[in-house]
Order: C-alpha cells, then sequence, then structure tokens
C-alpha cells in the first residue's frame, strides 16, 4: 500500500491546465486552487509532510508512451556498425537486431529479466517519468513472451512506477516461420492463452502491439492480429510507417487504435485518418536520431489535429531512459514547441495508453504522480539537454514521495 504525503504545491506552468497550487492527499489530488484558499481549505488537517518549492515548479509526472525494457542481452556492438552506415534492415537480416535479443532473452530467467527491468524502471523514474509502457516482444514465442508479461507484471506489483502492458509478441517473424504461419500462431495460440490468464488475473495486460513493416508484417497480417487483440479486450496501439510507408495510420484509424508510433513515413492521408480517428500519434525522437532516419512530421500532424505524443523507444537499438531528453529532441528535430513537448510527455502520452482520465495533468480527482524542479522555470527541463540529475528535486508517485534528490538543494540549477 501507498502511504499518505500530502503536500503543497507552489507553480504551475501555464501549459498544465490548473491554477498556481494544489494539494494531494490519499494518492490523489483533493484539490486545486490558489495558495490562500488551499490553506483555509486544509487549515484544520494534518501532514505527514510539507513541502517548500518555493522558487522551484511542479510538473505532473512525465509519461513515457514507448518503451521495450525487458530483455537480456546487450547490443553495443550493433551502434559501431550502424555508425559505420548499415541500416536497421541489414543488421536485422545479418541475425542482429531483433532476433539476436530474442536469443538471449530465451535463455534469461524470469527472475534474471524482473531484475534489470526493475533496475530500468528505476532510471527511468528518476528522470521523471511516473507511467511506462512495457512491452514484451523479445521471446515470439509464446512460453518466452508470457516469461516477459509474468515480469511486467511483478515489477508492476512490486515498483512504484506506473505501467502500461503491451503484448507485442508480433515484434518480428521467428526463425523457421513465415510472416503467415507466425500471424496463425499468435492469433491460434498466443492470444487465446493471453485471454485465459487475463481473466484468471494472474497477468494484466493493456494493449496489443505488431510491427507492420515491409519484410516483417505485413497490412493484412497485421490487421489480423490487431483485431484479434482487440477482440479480446486490449487496446491497439503499434508500430507503423517506419521505415517503408505502410499505410498503417490508415489502417489503425479504421479499426479504432488508441494510438500509432513512429510513423517516419506515413501518409498525409494517414495523418488526416488519424486526426478523425482521435488515434494518437507517439512520436520517438531518439529512434529518428540514432537510425539517422527522416525526422516524423510532428507540424504537419499538430496542424492536422492529430493527438500527438513522445516516447523514449528505450530498447537495445536506442537506449534512452529519460523523456526530458526526448521532449528536448522532439523540440529541436521535430520543431515542437517546448510547451508542445510538454503535453506531448504528459496528458497526450496518457492519451496514447487511455489513461488520461487518471493521469497526465494536475487536476482534481486525478492519481497525484507530480515532479519538483529545482528551478522558478520549467522550461529549463527541456533547455538542459541531458541535465535532469539536477533538475529533478522529487519525484512523488500517488502523493508519495519516490525519489528525493538531496543534491539539488546544495546545486545551482543553472
Amino acid at each position: 500500500m501507498h502511504g499518505c504525503c500530502p503536500i503543497i504545491l507552489d507553480r504551475i506552468p501555464q501549459s498544465i491546465p490548473c491554477p498556481e497550487r494544489a494539494a494531494a492527499k490519499d494518492g490523489c489530488i483533493k484539490a486545486v486552487g490558489q495558495a490562500d484558499v488551499i490553506r483555509n481549505e486544509f487549515s484544520e488537517a494534518s501532514f505527514e509532510r510539507i513541502i517548500d518549492c518555493s522558487g522551484k515548479c511542479v510538473l505532473p509526472g512525465l509519461v513515457d508512451a514507448h518503451t521495450h525494457p525487458v530483455w537480456a542481452g546487450d547490443r553495443v556492438h550493433e551502434f559501431a556498425m550502424k555508425l559505420a552506415g548499415a541500416s536497421y534492415m541489414e543488421i536485422h537480416q545479418a541475425g542482429g537486431g531483433i532476433h539476436f535479443t530474442v536469443e538471449h532473452t530465451r535463455k534469461a530467467t524470469e527472475d534474471e529479466l524482473l531484475a534489470t527491468l526493475q533496475q530500468r524502471l528505476g532510471r527511468m523514474l528518476r528522470a521523471g517519468s511516473t507511467l511506462v509502457e512495457c512491452k514484451s516482444g523479445y521471446g515470439l514465442d509464446l512460453d518466452t513472451e508470457l516469461k516477459m508479461l509474468r515480469a511486467i507484471e511483478r515489477a508492476r506489483r512490486s515498483t512504484d512506477i506506473g505501467i502500461s502492458s503491451t503484448y507485442c509478441g508480433a515484434h518480428a517473424v521467428p526463425k523457421g516461420k513465415t510472416a503467415t504461419e507466425a500471424t496463425d500462431d499468435i492469433i491460434n495460440n498466443h492470444l487465446p492463452k493471453l485471454k485465459e490468464l487475463k481473466l484468471s488475473g494472474e497477468i494484466h495486460v493493456n494493449n496489443i502491439d505488431v510491427f507492420c513493416e515491409k519484410g516483417v508484417f505485413d497490412l493484412e497480417s497485421t490487421r489480423r492480429i490487431l483485431q484479434a487483440g482487440k477482440d479480446i479486450g486490449l487496446q491497439i496501439n503499434f508500430h507503423g510507417d517506419e521505415l517503408h510507408p505502410m499505410k498503417s495510420a490508415e489502417l489503425g484509424a479504421e479499426l479504432g487504435a488508441r494510438a500509432i508510433s513512429h510513423l517516419e513515413e506515413v501518409s498525409d492521408e494517414g495523418i488526416v485518418a488519424m486526426a478523425r480517428a482521435k488515434c494518437a500519434a507517439v512520436l520517438l525522437p531518439t529512434t529518428a536520431y540514432m537510425l539517422r532516419l527522416k525526422q516524423p512530421q510532428a507540424r504537419k500532424m499538430l496542424e492536422e489535429g492529430v493527438i500527438v505524443a513522445l516516447g523514449s523507444d528505450f530498447n537495445p537499438n536506442a537506449y534512452c531512459f529519460s523523456m526530458p531528453m526526448v521532449m528536448h529532441l522532439a523540440c529541436v528535430n521535430m520543431k515542437m514547441s517546448m510547451n508542445e513537448a510538454l503535453a506531448a510527455a504528459t496528458i497526450n502520452a496518457a492519451y496514447a495508453l487511455g489513461k488520461s482520465d487518471t493521469h497526465g495533468s494536475l487536476e482534481v480527482g486525478k492519481q497525484g504522480d507530480l515532479l519538483i524542479i529545482n528551478s522558478s522555470r520549467w522550461e529549463h527541463l527541456i533547455y538542459q539537454f541531458g541535465g535532469h540529475e539536477a533538475l529533478i528535486n522529487y519525484v512523488i508517485v500517488k502523493g508519495k514521495v519516490i525519489y528525493e534528490n538531496e543534491r539539488c538543494e546544495a546545486m545551482s540549477s543553472y
């Protein structure tokens, strides 16, 4: 159980739709308003702790809408290959990439996967993420996919960070199978077992994901898997239009997808379809940066009314835990404003996970997930590239201080 840590919050940036101060109680935000009103309302209340935020900023906890944090093995050697000019698919076809990680993940025990997952989630939390989407997808066979999902479930129950769990068994075509055979296996074996475990309460899974890509799962295979996942109650939230234009955005809009990730090669028609369907675009600037891909069309998406969210895409191919760095890259490389990037990493990312009614902003009744920033201007969290370790003073989840960075008290944030 989470303890109660009521707090008085000092300053909220104008891009967050709530007034100057807020109080959190019993894990949810109890009231929002001006400081004197809050003090009067709670004048007779006793608080376990009061945090003085004078000269600091308060932000909603960051939401990382796309990660692959459960895996074994190390692919640092592939970074050198990329720097020498090898493409993602060239490495993949040579037995590297996802298949390399699959081989090591299959050999790892569930306890080993859980231990590394908890360490990675801890690093994400210290960088300000309080809700993280976590995918399976480095098993590809039923037993390993379930092993990964069980590790995610154990982390969900044992750690403070919020988790949205995603089944991504269609992350690649397993060796020795065709895409059609893999699709049939997922629909006939993986998903029925997942439904059984969901109904028994053994595993909680929120989303279904497919890597819709040339040479991986084509549009028809993707359609079949996503529809089958939707039929057992999973939100559609998948990889699309990353390396080649696949009309993934159009498919996602047609199927009622909650979100589509990547979209570096999305069509103009796909952007319009996503806007009409209120399907979120989860953009991943770290991936475009590390793979030297063209940047997603964030500005066009925003102008067309698409709900733009951000994710780190943390995985062995894009090793980044820090949503503040993701926001910085989104501003510099994708031409988003700082306000747009902050919204994309909070309320819009929460929307992409189907959790915007409880997460992503400082509003009465929402979960008390907050950051306290050691600066009088919140923009420093984006402006200082890689500077979050000296900026994030407190990370609070459900009204409880989960991380306190005492170094901030003795350090200038400038």
